[in-house]
């Protein structure tokens, strides 16, 4: 039996100004937007590369949801974006407006640095030591 985690559900306010940040500057790829209803969708992007791993972009529906923006985590961070050359992928983003909230550092797993996407969820911007 074969079991893994395909998607997890990022909380957003607007579909289409999440697409925009993720597509234009994090260089995800759309792989699915179908409407569900009048307001909801199914959303999913992904790196290049993920295995099969999506983020589904949730639309917050209600008040409790929208709470939750930018917060899923309480402030840690929230994802782990693994690159094959990290400064490449970090002089870009910066070009590109993404804030950095904690520089690189070389830690002994590799070199290391956290990010905010457009809503403020932490992200590590990760290149794993061979």
């Amino acid at each position: 039996m074969t079991r893994k985690i395909i998607h997890v559900t990022l909380v957003v306010n607007d579909y289409d100004e999440a697409i925009k940040f993720y597509t234009e500057k994090l260089d995800f790829k759309l792989i699915e937007d179908t409407t569900l209803s009048e307001s909801k969708r199914w959303v999913l992007i992904s790196p290049n590369e993920s295995g099969g791993f999506c983020l589904l972009l949730g639309k917050a529906a209600n008040q409790q949801q929208a709470s939750r923006i930018g917060a899923q985590t309480g402030g840690r961070v929230f994802l782990f974006l693994h690159t094959s050359n990290f400064w490449h992928d970090y002089y870009n983003m910066q070009r590109k407006g993404i804030k950095f909230t904690r520089e690189p550092v070389e830690e002994t797993y590799g070199t290391v640095a956290v990010f905010e996407d457009l809503y403020g969820n932490l992200w590590d911007l990760i290149e794993k030591k061979q």
